[in-house]
């Protein structure tokens, strides 16, 4: 018998997010006494504690903390399987590739091209994501396939391919002490402020919280940071701003992924004409899969 729905699910990992019953009740758009009944109503039918709590203080027990990690799988396994139910009785669905914009290496337009004259080739439907939250399109079933940077975006559970790699840069204002270098070191960064990535928890960054390039870049602009990003998001850079490539930073990989479980054909189609699409540098070095 289930024992927790899909809503009390959604419930539970609010509060589990947010660690605070009154901003998880407003991201629920609920009442907060209505969120605390259903906690409670969740704890006493599994018979374990899923919070503490405190006048000033509510934190996750392990019980909690096992839930929250394999709720929050369970949930995406769920929306994954009602997008896919969905599509499958589409007479002929449409393929959706998720990017964060400009993410793609330059590589986008031949991709399509190389996918087009695949005999089963359909519309693919191009989806814009945040900073860090690609994976999840791909894991909930939003997306078919997903344009990921390797070593920054969580590869768990996806299978993936690598489409090409590249250096990264250090991107400081023309007037930086290092612009006029032309190569850096990570430790001739030390001690410069880095930004912090909106969604990617874990970062090394110190300084102001950003969400896209273009934020960063302004940033960057006014001296109130530097950035190391692949060499293919800056380029060519913008006005006021120089490139600076890092020598020893490990390179970033541009890689098409999709969900490991995922054995459409039309995913193996659109798979394969983007292989053929690598350029010719990086066509033998496929990377994981």
């Amino acid at each position: 018998m289930v024992e927790l729905e899909t809503r009390e699910l959604e419930y539970f990992l609010a509060v589990a997010d947010e660690l605070h019953f009154g901003r998880a009740a407003a991201r629920l758009s609920i009442a907060q006494p209505a969120l605390s009944k259903a906690i409670r109503r969740m704890e006493t039918r599994l018979g374990v504690p899923l919070f503490t709590r405190s006048s000033r203080h509510v934190g996750l027990t392990p019980a909690g903390e096992a839930l929250r990690e394999h709720g929050r799988h369970a949930l995406n396994a769920v929306g994954a399987a009602v997008q896919r139910a969905r599509r499958a009785g589409a007479a002929q669905p449409h393929l959706r590739l998720v990017l964060k914009p400009g993410g793609d290496a330059g590589l986008l337009s031949q991709i399509l091209a190389e996918y087009a004259q695949q005999h089963d080739a359909r519309r693919v439907d191009i989806l814009f994501s945040g900073p860090a939250d690609r994976t999840d399109f791909l894991r909930d079933g939003r997306a078919d396939v997903g344009l990921l940077y390797a070593p920054f975006d969580d590869l768990d559970g996806l299978a993936h391919q690598t489409l090409h790699a590249e250096d990264r840069v250090a991107i400081v204002p023309s007037g930086h002490r290092l612009a006029g270098r032309t190569s850096v070191r990570m430790s001739d960064l030390a001690g410069e402020t880095l930004p912090r990535w909106r969604g990617i928890p874990g970062g090394d960054g110190t300084g102001p919280e950003v969400v896209d390039v273009v934020q960063l870049f302004q940033l960057i602009t006014v001296g109130r940071m530097i950035g190391v990003l692949p060499r293919s998001l800056v380029e060519p850079a913008p006005p006021g701003l120089t490139c600076v490539p890092v020598t020893d930073a490990p390179p970033s990989r541009l890689v098409l992924a999709w969900n490991e479980q995922d054995r459409r054909p039309a995913v193996a189609s659109f798979v394969t004409a983007a292989l053929r699409s690598r350029p010719r540098d990086d066509a033998m070095d496929p990377g994981p899969s």
